[in-house]
This record gives structure tokens, sequence and C-alpha cells, in this order.
């Protein structure tokens, strides 16, 4: 009769248990991907390190020697950019360090924001 008592208590004790347990949870995402679709974006998230190479004023395009580009799935390589904005290229000269985010805009790959490394 004792033993009953002690299962009928600890059985008991669980069941508060998880209830406190899955009423602390209660909202929270149950998997990696919602997770992932709740966190916000960061504003660096999709900026790049690369090296300025060229600027080509008339042309609106930059050089840009970059490491990997993540959200374009596209490895470091020195490639030829066009700049959403002509006004992004004022401060820039060959050789300076740069962050940048590009953007795939039709076919081509437009730089919508850079700034340089100090």
């Amino acid at each position: 009769m004792k033993n009953t008592k002690i299962i009928l208590i600890l059985a008991g004790l669980l069941s508060a248990s998880a209830s406190l347990h899955a009423a602390s949870h209660a909202g929270a995402p149950t998997t990696r991907q919602e997770a992932k679709k709740d966190m916000p974006a960061t504003a660096g998230a999709d900026m790049a390190d690369g090296e300025i190479r060229k600027l080509d004023l008339d042309a609106k395009k930059l050089t840009i020697k970059h490491g990997e580009i993540k959200h374009l799935d596209m490895p470091g390589m020195t490639m030829v950019f066009q700049v959403k904005d002509p006004a992004l290229l004022d401060k820039l000269k060959a050789g300076d360090k740069v962050r940048f985010k590009a953007e795939k805009v039709g076919s081509a790959i437009v730089v919508t924001a850079i700034q340089p490394v100090r």
C-alpha cells in the first residue's frame, strides 16, 4: 500500500513537471527552420569583404577582388560589378579594402552598398 502511494505521488510530480516544462516553451520554435525564420537579419550578414582593383566612373562599374559572397553562393574571385548608385564610387580608389553588398538584378550582379574598411 505504501509503495502504491509513493508511485502515485511520483507520477503526479512527474506529470506536473512535464506540464510546467511544456508551458515554459509554449510558442517556441519547434524546428531549426522555424527558429531561423524568426531570427532578425543582421545588417552585415549579406556583406562581403573585398579590395577595389579598378574604378570605371564613366561606365559606373568597379572591379573587386572579393571573398565568398554567401547569399549568392559565389566563391571568392575578381570580377566587375555594376553599381546601383554611381555616388557609391565617389569616395573609393583602387587598393581600398571594402565591405560591400551585392544583389542579383536580372542577369547582372550589382553592388548596392559599399563601405571602406578602416
